[in-house]
């Protein structure tokens, strides 16, 4: 049975979920977004402990405090649970970008602190742990890394590039391919650095004077290129 489906068939009960008194107020199963991040976050926790494969449902159970009736309520599978949980870090990050590049200010300023976030992000522990676990799983669960890659439209390569649009319709930038040049700045930003991550080079996230030298630099060299005048 699919996650709608047991929701369909909660609400189709004459008895309200989990106690629920009609008129109380109180979320039908599989509809309350703090019970939700519970999961997750237990979920979370279980995952960077020990990874994707060695993490069970029964752990993850005990981990968010919850009874396995009420984790299948909410998500079909461990591997819904592991996309939840990429989903909702992208989400953050892609909120804090987006702020960043939305304010009224210099190009450079806006491009200055988007690099020092997403660097910031992109090395750190969490996201690394969780980029292998993915690339752990690639061959055998493929289904699961084509969810990851694609599960929201928008990250922060598709902001940067419409932030680059929006300032070549201003008349501040001028480039041909806003495309590549978002590619290119990100990449800028963190030379080797993320590979270095990855695959356990660098087995400590950069030092943030390092992350802001390469940043500026960074910065420094794109608009040297592409910005007008």
């Amino acid at each position: 049975m699919t996650t709608a489906e047991r929701r369909k068939s909660v609400a189709a009960s004459p008895v309200p979920a989990a106690g629920a008194a009609p008129g109380s107020g109180r979320k039908a199963a599989g509809e309350d977004p703090v019970k939700r991040e519970q999961i997750i976050d237990g979920a979370k926790r279980v995952f960077m402990a020990g990874g994707f494969d060695a993490a069970s449902m029964n752990d993850i159970t005990r981990e968010a405090g919850v009874s396995k009736g009420t984790i299948y309520v909410y998500f079909d599978s461990k591997d819904d649970l592991f996309v939840a949980m990429i989903e909702r870090e992208r989400a953050r990050i892609v909120a804090t970008v987006k702020s960043l590049l939305h304010v009224n200010g210099p190009v450079e300023q806006a491009l200055h602190d988007f690099g020092i976030a997403f660097v910031t992000h992109m090395c750190s522990d969490q996201t690394v742990r969780g980029m292998k676990m993915v690339l752990g799983v690639s061959e055998r669960m493929p289904a699961l890394c084509q969810r990851f890659f694609s599960s929201s439209p928008e990250n922060g390569y598709t902001i940067l590039k419409a932030f680059l649009e929006k300032k070549v319709a201003e008349g501040v930038l001028e480039m041909d391919d806003p495309d590549l040049a978002a590619r290119q700045f990100i990449e800028l930003c963190m030379p080797g650095l993320f590979k270095r991550r990855i695959f356990g080079f660098m087995t400590e996230p950069p030092e943030q004077v390092e992350v802001e030298r390469m940043v500026t630099a960074a910065v420094s060299m794109f608009l040297k290129s592409y910005k007008r005048g």
